[in-house]
């Protein structure tokens, strides 16, 4: 228990000193955000944001490898396992500050996270199973269905979370309120599991996310930028999978922005449009035009997202886990219906 609390006080500390040293890089780089469009700020915000992320939760984490604390379980795979989460944060963090940095169009950065994918696969961050509650648990380790199963799924999640992180990132501290509710919940869900070392991971990257969080509500001093985001996505989408899958779990938080990133794809595709155009499509932007200020919309994301994370640790049913996704999805596509039809 000390551990967990020594790896997030480390990495929450380390955020608080690097975020504002970050935002002062992007103000010398000239590497911000100008007001106008979908924003909702008033003046010039550094996009680094994620430097202090990415420092923060990677000084955690190399401390506890130091002190032989971060294993990753007890086999060659686990820790081939492990390497692929750190590669390909490391990867992700990287191309997403050249993303901040030149303003990439849309087609580079989707061929990038599809090489994030690849390296996950390449680690074995993939699917291993999932729980279909009528047919019993199906181990794709198994390789009962192949590769043409396991990986299509694993480059749909890890490309999903990475697009759905980033696309949230619209509201000041709306990505990383979701994203440390989603870290806490993992950790504690390994930590019920008896995997100790992995819980670990998810501590290092809530902490991080804690300390960032101060500079990044309304009104934020500093974003995440691309760097941030692709770094969050990642992380998040591997560590559902690096011990025996979390995926339900993480579906079960994030549904609401996951269901939203499809409903919005889905409109712009019926539209005629491409799925990567900008606009204010998004849940939050519409709840912003209904008249709801920017911080009640991002406590309604967290509350939200909150709810259904204590949903997940506490229901063990996993029909009733999947009746609670049906509803969760059924609610939000009701909802983004009914506003489509008033902006009509």
């Amino acid at each position: 228990m000390w551990t967990y609390l020594l790896v997030t006080l480390l990495s929450f500390i380390a955020a608080l000193v690097f975020a504002p040293l970050a935002g002062l890089a992007g103000h010398r780089l000239g590497i911000v955000d100008r007001p106008g469009g979908r924003r909702t700020h008033a003046r010039e915000t550094p996009r680094l944001g994620g430097v202090a992320l990415f420092a923060a939760c990677t000084l955690a984490m190399g401390v506890m490898a130091w002190q032989g604390a971060l294993t990753a379980g007890y086999g060659a795979d686990d820790y081939t396992r492990l390497y692929g989460l750190l590669l390909g944060g490391v990867a992700a963090f990287l191309f997403g500050l050249i993303d901040d940095w030149l303003d990439l169009p849309p087609a580079p950065q989707f061929a990038f996270q599809f090489l994030l994918a690849l390296i996950a696969l390449a680690s074995l961050l993939w699917l291993e199973r999932f729980t279909l509650p009528v047919f019993g648990l199906i181990a794709l380790s198994d390789y009962a269905w192949g590769p043409f199963i396991y990986v299509p799924l694993t480059i749909i999640w890890v490309m999903g979370m990475v697009n759905t992180v980033n696309w949230l990132d619209g509201l000041d501290g709306l990505a990383g309120g979701v994203g440390a509710i989603l870290c806490l919940v993992l950790a504690v869900h390994m930590h019920r599991q008896g995997q100790h070392s992995v819980a670990l991971l998810p501590l290092a990257l809530l902490g991080a996310l804690l300390g960032f969080l101060p500079y990044n509500v309304a009104p934020a001093r500093i974003f995440l930028g691309s760097c941030g985001a692709f770094f969050l996505g990642y992380m998040l989408g591997g560590m559902g999978l690096i011990a025996g899958g979390r995926v339900a779990t993480a579906l079960l938080v994030m549904g609401l922005p996951v269901v939203d990133t499809a409903w919005t794809i889905f409109e712009r595709l019926r539209q005629r449009r491409s799925p990567t155009q900008a606009d204010r499509s998004h849940l939050h932007f519409r709840l912003l035009d209904l008249g709801l200020s920017q911080r009640t919309v991002v406590l309604c994301y967290w509350g939200f997202c909150a709810l259904f994370g204590l949903l997940a640790l506490t229901v063990s049913s996993r029909v009733y886990k999947l009746l609670a996704l049906g509803a969760l999805g059924i609610a939000v596509v009701s909802l983004l219906s009914w506003l489509s039809f008033r902006r009509k």
